[in-house]
């Protein structure tokens, strides 16, 4: 089995082995190489210490030097080199409480994760696969190395790590993996919301993201989105829906683009269901207010979870107007191109696409038509090059101080006015008519 090395990789382990050093790319990259997957990263092990790697290359950075990791510099790329070693006890479930160097590769994998990022490779020796890696990738199978327990009580992130990887590979997670995923989910309490906030997003992006499921089944999102599993527990007995809250969210998320603000967007648009759950007299569900509810639910999840203000004003953005139902005329396209955003409409039109097409087929077909006319419409505004904001509207605070209006909140409600008579009318936005005194005045009373 051949695995072709980049330049820069291949030419550190050529000189680790002049230097009388043992030295593998390992991991992920071998991993990827064997799926013929384009690995992100080429990182080394090798018998050499911190100290020698130091003195074979010139240019080089302690990344990790306490845990044996020394960044190799070739070229504008770096190549992670790490020693061999045998991690000590996990006191925090997070941390090693020390690390001891080896000679032994094999004592050094048997501290990795699972069975596939547990394999190495040089071109003297060819693949190393000393715990079945290899099996276990054409069973496609998650399996830890070892005891399953063991490992996942050394970092509990790795519990969402094997769903991680069961999204990006599409595989199945081991029985036993399984059984103690179960067992010790709730010591993912333990791991920093940054790091959670890492896997969950990789996994929403993967080309499985109904693996989200796998998570509650595992009690996964007990611990680090409880609010999900509410909505797993929510039915919607309603015509316009065939699943529960739940199931309808992991449904909607197959079908927009592997986006992030698209895939969070629908892990939590119908976040507020359980908690504005209402039922009539027909004995029918409904969720008045779920989407306003939501917003607010969504911002406090994004907090807990640490995610940058981008993300989660976005996100939110698109939750807040996910339900709306408006005609597909020009003018109701224009004002919620005003509401949500002119870059984030388009977004906006994907998110009810995937929220239509996760429902039951009731009315589906009107639904799915009105999307399509909008966005029709949408690329007919923005090649008309029509206003649907203040910073394209022909009038701006300066013209207005210029006709002797105080500056102040009264110019921004006179702009405000103006956009709103020039979304409903697009051949208003120029000066001559926006500035005219009879417009003018009106537009100062309203």
């Amino acid at each position: 089995m051949i695995i072709r090395l980049p330049q820069n990789a291949k030419k550190i382990l050529d000189t680790m082995h002049e230097a009388g050093f043992e030295a593998y790319v390992v991991g992920g990259c071998v991993r990827d190489a064997l799926l013929s997957r384009e690995p992100g990263d080429w990182d080394i092990t090798t018998n050499a210490l911190p100290a020698d790697i130091k003195k074979l290359f010139r240019r080089t950075i302690d990344t990790g030097i306490e845990h044996g990791t020394v960044t190799v510099l070739m070229d504008k790329e770096g190549y992670e080199v790490t020693t061999y070693r045998i991690d000590g006890k996990y006191e925090d479930g997070r941390h090693p409480s020390e690390v001891t160097f080896t000679k032994s590769l094999t004592e050094d994998m048997k501290r990795r994760d699972f069975t596939i990022n547990a394999m190495a490779y040089n071109e003297e020796e060819g693949l190393i696969d000393r715990f079945g890696g290899v099996q276990d990738l054409e069973n496609k199978l998650i399996r830890c190395v070892g005891e399953p327990s063991e490992r996942f009580s050394e970092d509990a992130l790795r519990i969402m790590r094997a769903v991680r990887f069961s999204a990006q590979l599409d595989y199945d997670i081991e029985e036993k993996t399984k059984e103690a995923i179960i067992e010790l989910a709730p010591t993912l309490s333990k791991i920093s919301a940054e790091r959670i906030q890492t896997e969950l997003v990789k996994l929403l992006v993967s080309d499985h993201p109904e693996k989200t499921g796998l998570m509650y089944e595992l009690g996964i999102t007990k611990v680090i989105l409880p609010e999900f599993d509410a909505c797993m527990e929510t039915a919607q007995n309603n015509p316009h829906h065939m699943y529960g809250v739940g199931e309808h969210i992991i449904k909607s998320l197959g079908y927009v683009k592997n986006d992030k603000v698209l895939r969070l967007t629908m892990l939590l648009h119908d976040i507020a269901k359980p908690v504005t759950i209402t039922v009539d007299e027909d004995g029918l569900n409904h969720f008045h207010g779920h989407a306003q509810r939501g917003e607010k639910m969504a911002y406090d999840i994004f907090r807990r979870l640490k995610f940058d203000r981008n993300t989660m004003d976005r996100v939110c953005n698109l939750i807040k107007y996910h339900d709306d139902r408006f005609p597909a005329d020009a003018r109701h396209v224009r004002r919620y191109m005003n509401r949500v955003g002119e870059d984030e409409f388009l977004n906006l039109l994907d998110v009810k696409y995937a929220d239509t097409m996760a429902q039951s087929d009731y009315y589906r077909k009107e639904k799915l038509e009105n999307i399509e006319d909008s966005r029709a419409l949408y690329e007919e505004i923005k090649k008309e090059g029509e206003c649907v904001s203040l910073k394209t509207l022909a009038v701006n605070g300066k013209d207005l101080i210029a006709l002797g209006i105080s500056p102040g909140k009264q110019i921004g409600a006179i702009l405000g006015a103006m956009l709103e008579d020039v979304i409903d009318e697009p051949s208003h936005n120029n000066k001559e008519y926006l500035l005219g005194k009879e417009q003018l005045e009106r537009f100062t009373t309203e």
